[in-house]
């Protein structure tokens, strides 16, 4: 049977989400997918860096105390060491969990940058590379006869890049639109509910649904980033962060969306892209009152959503959970899916 070695560049909760997938149902997935996935190295902030070309013990990873390090290990070392793993690593896919900076999408850019150039396919969930420089690490893939993917950059686990060049094979798509960030959406059915903003946010943080500072969710730094992806992959725009107008729910009172409702219709922070006559297009961020009727407008809660104008099915939308440790690893592990079905088909065909 054909095997996939992986390694986990950050192992926060998403990578740790899928290591926990791949030691709990290897063997089940192997049989299902035809193909086994192992895990041979991992980095981590706290527990350092970790290559084991044989294979890595998970069991014994998890078992670690909260201030162990790799350190003792064969083949580790105290320091993360991201660059020299990503580098030297036997594994054939690189999986970059790493943080997002949306000014710059450092270190995930260099990481992914590099994987490629050296020769590995590559899955992010992270927004910034793909985002900010997709364009230019998809050419590299292509150079170096590799894959680069990223269905968990937008809407975690729900598959709309893979729905949208798939599924909707055939029509033409002529704007998207969606509700990407679950903390705002959340945020803004409490808000209805008649709480200001300061206490649902509050609320979203006691949930887990919001980070500690969640000035990326609630000015719509966050969406912006999907919202780009969005564009570049589904309309074929060659937009950046820039092109896109944003205006987050900061400036919406309690009383603004009360009114809102009382007149049928309610708020939702929207990210959309549109073609326009010209051919160009357009890419805004901002809070729009729906009316009810609307697709969008029943989204409720942490959960996420996207609509497609198309030309000869009208508008057709797709909803899912938009954050979730377990989600998000899941498309990872779609992307790996793909990753396997691109290598296959470049092996019978010869490209």
């Amino acid at each position: 049977m054909n095997r996939h070695d992986l390694a986990l560049i950050g192992f926060g909760g998403v990578n740790r989400a899928l290591a926990e997938l791949i030691r709990d149902r290897g063997d089940e997935l192997a049989a299902e997918l035809g193909f086994a996935l192992r895990i041979v190295a991992i980095t981590d902030l706290r527990l350092g860096s970790l290559m084991q070309e044989d294979g890595i013990d998970l069991d014994a990873v998890f078992a670690l105390s909260p201030d162990a390090t790799f350190a003792d290990w064969p083949g580790g070392d105290a320091e993360p060491r991201n660059v020299e793993v990503i580098q030297n690593t036997t594994a054939d896919i690189v999986v970059e969990a790493t943080f997002t900076n949306p000014v710059d999408g450092e270190p995930g850019v260099s990481h992914v940058r590099l994987a490629l150039e050296a020769g590995k396919s590559v899955t992010t969930t992270n927004k910034g590379p793909v985002a900010l420089a997709g364009t230019e690490l998809n050419a590299i893939a292509a150079a170096n006869g590799v894959h680069f993917a990223y269905e968990g950059s937008v809407v975690s686990g729900t598959p709309v890049l893979r729905f949208a060049a798939s599924t909707l094979k055939g029509l033409r798509v002529d704007a998207v639109r969606g509700i990407l960030n679950g903390t705002s959406n959340y945020v803004l059915g409490q808000m209805e509910a008649g709480m200001d903003l300061a206490a649902a946010v509050a609320e979203a943080q006691t949930l887990g649904y919001a980070e500690a500072d969640p000035t990326a969710d609630i000015e719509g730094s966050d969406v912006r980033l999907k919202v780009v992806i969005l564009a570049n992959e589904v309309l074929g725009a060659d937009i950046t962060p820039a092109d896109v107008t944003c205006t987050g729910i900061s400036g919406l009172t309690a009383a603004d969306i009360v009114d809102a409702a009382s007149r049928g219709l309610r708020f939702k922070l929207i990210g959309a892209a549109e073609r326009l006559a010209d051919g160009s297009v357009r890419a805004s961020v901002e809070p729009v009152a729906l009316p009810l009727t609307h697709p969008l407008a029943g989204i409720s809660g942490p959960t996420n959503a996207v609509s497609f104008d198309t030309d000869l099915l009208g508008t057709v939308t797709v909803s899912g959970p938009g954050a979730g440790r377990v989600e998000t690893a899941y498309a990872l592990l779609s992307d790996i899916i793909e990753i396997d079905a691109r290598v296959a088909q470049t092996a019978a065909t010869g490209r």
